[in-house]
């Protein structure tokens, strides 16, 4: 039974009503008016914020059929699945199911039996498909992830690009592209290509600041990751391996540690994924080593520490990865290591990747800015979020916050190399600037005069690796930012202009530096309650071991019953009768009829 949504009913009752909200969070009713207003809408929200409502709630109120486009299947069908669970028509057509359910699934939209269909890009953008859903009255289209446009598009699914034709082919339907991930230059991009640049933009805060960042060099990576993972000794968390068979080399490895580990990759069993996807979803102290297949659409509150054996790939897949820690706002930790190792591998990944010259391009300059933060010489939150465009101050929360490194004044080095970058029009990258501080006499340096430059070869006593370590600390601080929409050259930011002209001075760390473990700043819970009570906590055990059953029967997640934040709301509220268990946050009329009774049997009885 689907719920009969009355057309004249309103986004607060579709949130209370379907969903069980009483508020909506801080962005969602901007996009959600824009949408109803038949504006295009950008959504860029941390992980967490409740991306999805923002185009759910108008497909509930619009006529015809929304599309979503969402890059795994595994995670439209979780979304699908909550979705049916709250009472909504709706359902995806994807390469796991078999063709003779996929045609169902299409007649059941083409009858106007469906209000949402998930596709997979690779699926949409075909004529075939495109010309049957012309036939259609499409109300809405929603492009979840939407920062796989501009960093998938090129290379590795190049239909995500092609969405843009969207646009063009549904005149005056309202498009919605949403992402917890895009820095300057990846939503200019989204709003270039899928907009045109027509399109009302919504950016949230990127600050996570109950999250402790901390980042050291690879040593020893095993007896690092068991350090960190036992100093969280019986805290779900999450570890990220590069590879397959690393992950599998790590779960095993905290296994006989006496951890509860278990991985999650590409390559295992649907079956096995689900089962381990469950257990950490469900039960205390497991901890996930997965490659970063896993985590997408996860809604799991009380993920205490987010642990990254390898680098990743940009700072904006390392802030997606690390906002899987601490969404119920309560002290996490984001642990990475780094190493030369790393920094090739990654390089050799962008030169091998299937693209043109601009993306590999735009990719080494991204990968160049996550070397900066991982080199910064203070405050990382502020390095972190000056990437995204946000000012902060230092955040007491980080490892260079908590134990200050000593540091070099290098301010005469950086006024050379302010001096060189101005001089030569601000339009070369590092590589360049290096050759003419050190004297280099490259066919370039030559061929523009830059040999006739007063500073050529006066930093001929450093290595080229000292100079870009103070490179990227100068980009880091804020001193230069890196065109990485252009061509990669460095620019000289307001601040570097105060360094140039003596107003400023710039400290930098010299070398590798080990960093140790530092305390935690504590932070209140973000659902501002007070901590459970031990009789609380276990009944919140016995309602996640319910849940989980619940789920097996239905062949779903368990955090697709009922997402934690609802299950701690439920403990702490502990509702007696339908009417209670309604007040509680995500119960909406579906789940109300069909999961009060058991939920208020597991809470009757541990009073009892």
């Amino acid at each position: 039974m689907q719920t009969s949504l009355p057309n004249a009913i309103s986004k607060f009752q579709i949130l209370k009503d379907v969903f069980g909200f009483e508020d909506f969070r801080p962005g969602q009713e901007q996009v959600i008016d824009a949408l109803l207003a038949g504006r295009h809408a950008l959504a860029v929200m941390p992980t967490g914020a409740g991306k999805s409502f923002c185009f759910q709630v108008p497909a509930l109120m619009r006529d015809g059929l929304t599309i979503v486009v969402s890059p795994l299947v595994a995670l439209m069908q979780d979304q699908v699945a909550a979705l049916k669970l709250a009472g909504v028509a709706a359902d995806s057509i994807n390469s796991a199911k078999d063709r003779s359910e996929n045609v169902k699934i299409w007649h059941r939209a083409a009858d106007g039996k469906l209000k949402i269909l998930y596709l997979a890009p690779e699926r949409l953008m075909t004529d075939r498909m495109l010309s049957a859903l012309g036939n259609l009255n499409i109300g809405l289209i929603a492009i979840d992830e939407a920062h796989c446009i501009s960093q998938w598009g090129p290379a590795f699914r190049p239909e995500y690009e092609m969405l843009g034709d969207l646009r063009t082919r549904f005149p005056g339907v309202a498009i919605a592209a949403l992402t917890a991930t895009a820095d300057e230059v990846t939503r200019a991009d989204i709003v270039d290509k899928l907009f045109d640049g027509d399109v009302e933009s919504t950016v949230l805060g990127f600050d996570r600041p109950n999250i402790r960042l901390t980042v050291e060099m690879k040593r020893d990576w095993k007896c690092q990751m068991l350090m960190t993972v036992k100093s969280h000794a019986g805290d779900c968390g999450i570890v990220y391996c590069l590879s397959r068979k690393k992950t599998e080399e790590a779960a095993t490895f905290l296994c006989e540690n006496g951890v509860r580990a278990l991985p999650y990759h590409a390559g295992m069993s649907a079956d096995d994924r689900d089962a381990h996807q469950n257990l950490f979803m469900t039960e205390p102290g497991v901890v996930i080593v997965a490659t970063i297949a896993f985590g997408m659409g996860i809604d799991k509150s009380d993920v205490r520490f987010v642990f990254h054996a390898d680098l990743p790939g940009s700072v904006e897949a390392y802030y997606q990865e690390i906002g899987r820690a601490g969404r119920d706002g309560a002290p996490a930790d984001a642990h990475m290591l780094y190493g030369l190792a790393d920094m090739r591998m990654r390089r050799v990944f962008i030169e091998e990747e299937d693209s043109g010259p601009d993306r590999k391009r735009r990719e080494h300059q991204r990968l160049d800015a996550l070397l900066g933060y991982c080199e910064a010489p203070e405050c990382r939150r502020r390095t972190l979020l000056d990437y995204f465009g946000e000012t902060s101050e230092p955040c007491g929360n980080c490892d260079l916050c908590l134990n200050p490194t000593d540091r070099i004044n290098g301010t005469e080095d950086a006024q050379m190399l302010l001096m060189v970058i101005r001089q030569t029009g601000e339009l070369y990258g590092a590589a360049h600037i290096i050759d003419v501080v050190r004297g280099t006499k490259t066919e370039k340096a030559l061929k523009a005069r830059h040999d006739q430059l007063p500073a050529f070869g006066q930093g001929s006593s450093r290595k080229v690796q000292e100079w870009r370590s103070i490179i990227r600390q100068l980009v880091a601080v804020g001193f230069l930012k890196i065109d990485i929409e252009g061509y990669g050259g460095l620019k000289i930011t307001d601040k570097g202009n105060a360094l140039k002209n003596g107003q400023e001075t710039f400290q930098y760390r010299e070398g590798t530096v080990e960093l140790t473990p530092a305390k935690s700043k504590k932070s209140k819970p973000i659902d501002g309650g007070n901590p459970l009570t031990e009789s609380q906590s276990d009944l919140l055990g016995k309602l996640k071991q319910l849940r989980l059953s619940l789920a097996k029967n239905r062949n779903v997640p368990a955090y697709v019953i009922f997402p934690d934040r609802s299950l701690i709301d439920m403990a702490r509220r502990q509702p007696r009768d339908q009417t209670e268990f309604a007040q509680v946050n995500g119960v909406g009329a579906a789940k109300l009829r069909d999961f009060a009774e058991p939920f208020l049997q597991i809470i009757n009885e541990a009073d009892a």
